[in-house]
C-alpha cells in the first residue's frame, strides 16, 4: 500500500507541476515596463523677493504638464503671490497655441509640445516681457527595438527684455538690460540613453530687479518647451504566431513541438502525457505487487 500510495502521488505531481511552470514564465513575460511618456509647455522655479527682502515667495507653475495618456491645449497662465500687487491675478504667459501630448501606445511611447507666438512675464514686469517668440517645439520618441530620438526646433530669434536676440547654436545667450536685469538661454537640449529620451526647446535664467508692484528681484528658471519618454519593454509574440525565418532550421526534438501546434496541442500536452505515463507506471506496479502478495 505505501508503496502505490507513492505511486500515485508522484503521478499527481506530474501532471500538476508542468502548468505551474507555465504560468509562472507567462507571467514574467507579462511584467516588465510598460514606458511612459510626458511633456510641459512651460515649468517655473522663480523666487520672488518683496521690497523689505525679508519675504520671499516661490512661483513654481507650469502650464499643459501632461503624462500619458493625455493632452492639453491652454493657450494662457496666470498666477497671484501674496504681496505682490495687492494679491491680484497676474499674467505668466500667453501665446497663440500651446500644446502638450503623450502617448504610449504598445511598444511606442512619445512625447511632444509645440508653443507659438508667446509672451512670458515674471511678476514685478506686467508690460515688459521675459521673452517673445515665434514658435518653439520639442518631441521625445522611444520605441522598443530602436534607438529613443530627440529633437528641438527653434526660431531664428527671440526677443529678450525688449532686445532681438540671435539664436545659435554655439552655447548660451546673455541677455542684460541696465536697470532691468538680465536673462542667459540655454538652447535645445536633448539627452538620450538606451532607453530613454528628452528635449528642452529654451531653459532660462532669469534674475531681475523690477522694483515695481512691490517686487524687488526675481530669480530662478523658465523651462519652455519640454519633452521626455522611456521606452516599454517589446511585447511576447502571441500564442500560436508564426516562426521567425531564423528559426526554420531547428535542433532535434522541436520538431515534436511543431507537430503537436500543428495538431492542435498546446504546451501543457507534455506535462499531461509525462502525468499519464507516470499514472501507467504506478497501475503496471500495483498489479506488480498484487500479485507478488497473492504468490507469497
Amino acid at each position: 500500500m505505501p508503496a502505490r500510495r507513492w505511486a500515485v502521488a508522484a503521478a499527481a505531481a506530474a501532471l500538476t507541476a508542468g502548468p505551474a511552470a507555465l504560468a509562472g514564465a507567462g507571467s514574467a513575460h507579462a511584467t516588465g515596463e510598460s514606458g511612459s511618456a510626458s511633456a510641459a509647455v512651460l515649468r517655473t522655479g522663480l523666487d520672488v523677493a518683496l521690497l523689505n527682502k525679508t519675504v520671499h515667495a516661490p512661483l513654481a507653475v507650469s502650464l499643459n504638464e501632461v503624462r500619458a495618456p493625455g493632452d492639453a491645449r491652454r493657450t494662457a497662465l496666470t498666477a497671484s503671490l501674496d504681496g505682490v500687487d495687492g494679491g491680484k491675478p497676474f499674467s505668466v504667459l500667453r501665446a497663440e497655441v500651446a500644446d502638450a501630448k503623450a502617448t504610449v501606445n504598445g511598444e511606442r511611447a512619445e512625447a511632444s509640445t509645440t508653443l507659438t507666438k508667446a509672451r512670458l512675464h515674471v511678476p514685478g514686469l506686467p508690460l515688459l516681457s521675459v521673452v517673445e517668440l515665434e514658435a518653439v517645439s520639442s518631441k521625445a520618441v522611444c520605441e522598443a527595438g530602436r534607438n529613443p530620438h530627440a529633437s528641438v526646433t527653434l526660431p531664428a530669434s527671440v526677443t529678450v527684455l525688449g532686445k532681438r536676440v540671435a539664436l545659435t547654436a554655439g552655447g548660451p545667450t546673455h541677455v542684460e538690460v541696465p536697470g532691468v536685469g538680465e536673462v542667459r538661454l540655454d538652447l535645445s537640449k536633448t539627452d538620450t540613453t538606451s532607453t530613454t529620451a528628452a528635449a528642452t526647446a529654451l531653459r532660462l535664467e532669469v534674475s531681475v530687479d523690477p522694483l515695481e508692484l512691490n517686487v524687488a528681484e526675481v530669480e530662478g528658471t523658465l523651462t519652455l518647451a519640454e519633452s521626455r519618454c522611456e521606452t516599454p519593454a517589446a511585447q511576447p509574440a502571441a500564442p500560436g504566431a508564426p516562426a521567425a525565418p531564423e528559426a526554420a532550421v531547428q535542433p532535434q526534438g522541436a520538431r515534436a513541438e511543431a507537430d503537436l501546434a500543428e495538431t492542435g496541442g498546446d504546451p501543457v500536452t507534455p506535462y499531461v502525457a509525462a502525468g499519464a505515463v507516470a499514472l501507467l507506471a504506478a497501475g503496471g506496479g500495483a498489479v506488480a505487487l498484487s500479485r507478488r502478495g497473492r504468490g507469497n
